[in-house]
């Protein structure tokens, strides 16, 4: 072998070496503040921001995510029908796009409307076999505001917009808003002591890459007891996964209730579609005087279900913008200082997964914790779900949130959208976040717009 080879194959050894060695400790402030996706960045502010693939995939996983994302647009319609079929009897949208419009963030309804990217969650006292929330006979888990024709929508739900003033230290005022749901026109009267829960559709992009950290790294988070006494405790949830038939830790959903993407889109098409697919092949409706007892399940084929899966795990992370600015860095740092960051989480790196090599070993900047944590008595639901109690809420991800209105053309946050900027948003945080609150409302004028901007950067 000449000196010339023997260079060559000594350079892929050390290379294959390298490939097969564990991840070693990783110094985060060395990586790009923009990269929030790690490699799986994109560097677009446009209307598109929140619907771009993973820049790494091979030719043949962009078709794959490319036809997951023809799905995801796709319109299901009543049975009987050549394609698209099965939409209902029941349901409450009939298309994912139309509740996660250009893959980001559902809004509540002003009163009159009918709900469009928001549901309600519904359930009695008790838990199912899987220590979940109980269903309310007649309704289920999920409250179904539309029906295909010859069939009865659940229920129509309206809303009562109610204002409170808030104070900062330095006596600036605004208005806080919340609502006041109603639910009419009931096809059958509803349970005694049923519980409902607010739900706006969160943004997905991302969410491949928050799957694959590891739930060793989600514990470390946890501080369930408060040992260090710093008043931020965050517990993991733990429920159901179909695809797996096991428990297993949460961490999609409001109240991280879903541990992988697979269960939660399965359980989209299922409770917000009424389609059924291998993972949940039983109608959501099933013994309900609303069930069709059509013999047609399941309605969406094994691969196309599985296609839209990758495609929602292979949408990118937009970029950081303006991280140099000076007005950002000091909000990020007052950010940091009010101990936001303890719950809303910088920066953390995912596992290795070999069959998703795209997502693995990626430093990620998400701002997310993914845990439960008390956000007091304004927000609670009052409603139970798994190990969440009403008041407890996981930790959405940032990134991404300064495009909210560029993407979605409107700011509202928190579970049930009441907030309709950032400012209102963080307002709202209690329980846990109580301290970090009162800091931030103790600030000059200034320095609130600051911590604002950085937000707006991510």
């Amino acid at each position: 072998m000449n000196s010339h080879r023997k260079i060559v194959v000594t350079g892929l050894l050390l290379l294959l070496v390298a490939a097969c060695r564990e991840a070693g400790e990783w110094d985060f402030e060395e990586y790009d503040p923009r990269l929030s996706g790690g490699s799986q960045t994109i560097f677009s502010e446009g209307v598109g921001a929140f619907s771009q693939a993973f820049p790494d995939l091979s030719e043949e996983r962009m078709e794959l995510h490319e036809l997951g994302d023809l799905h995801f647009e796709s319109t299901f319609i009543g049975a009987p029908a050549p394609k698209f079929s099965g939409l209902g009897t029941v349901y409450n949208n009939n298309a994912c796009v139309n509740c996660h419009i250009n893959d980001g963030r559902g809004k509540p309804i002003e009163p009159g409307e009918p709900l469009a990217s928001i549901l309600f969650r519904i359930s009695v006292p008790g838990t199912n076999p899987h220590g979940g929330a109980l269903g309310a006979p007649g309704f289920g888990e999920q409250l179904q505001d539309k029906a295909v024709f010859g069939y009865q929508p659940e229920l129509k739900v309206d809303v009562t917009w109610h204002t409170q003033p808030f104070t900062f230290a330095d006596g600036e005022t605004t208005e806080l808003r919340y609502p006041e749901w109603h639910f009419i026109n009931s096809y059958i009267p509803i349970p005694a002591g049923a519980m409902f829960s607010a739900r706006i559709a969160p943004p997905v992009h991302g969410l491949g890459l928050l799957e694959q950290v590891e739930e060793s790294t989600l514990l470390s988070f946890a501080d369930p007891n408060d040992k260090n006494m710093d008043g931020i405790s965050g517990k993991a949830n733990y429920g159901w996964d179909a695809p797996k038939q096991r428990t297993m830790i949460g961490r999609f959903g409001w109240k991280s209730e879903a541990p992988t993407l697979a269960h939660q889109i399965a359980g989209a098409y299922n409770e917000d579609m009424g389609i059924t697919s291998y993972v949940m092949p039983v109608e959501s409706h099933a013994g309900q005087s609303q069930y069709d007892g059509l013999n047609d399940e399941t309605e969406v084929p094994d691969s196309i279900f599985n296609a839209v899966v990758f495609y929602v795990q292979s949408l990118a992370v937009p970029a950081r913008r303006k991280v140099t600015d000076a007005q950002i860095k000091r909000g990020e740092e007052l950010f940091s200082n009010a101990k936001c960051s303890s719950c809303h989480i910088p920066v953390m790196r995912t596992g290795t997964n070999v069959s998703f090599p795209e997502a693995s070993n990626q430093v990620i900047r998400p701002y997310t914790d993914l845990l439960l944590h008390d956000m007091g008595e304004a927000l609670s639901d009052h409603r139970p779900s798994f190990l969440a109690e009403g008041n407890e809420w996981r930790t959405p991800p940032l990134w991404g949130i300064g495009l909210t209105q560029l993407v979605n053309g409107h700011n509202n946050y928190l579970h049930d959208g009441r907030a309709r900027n950032l400012l209102e948003a963080i307002l709202w945080h209690g329980g846990e976040a109580e301290s970090s609150k009162e800091r931030f409302e103790r600030l000059p004028a200034k320095e609130r717009k600051a911590v604002l901007a950085f937000l707006e950067s991510l």
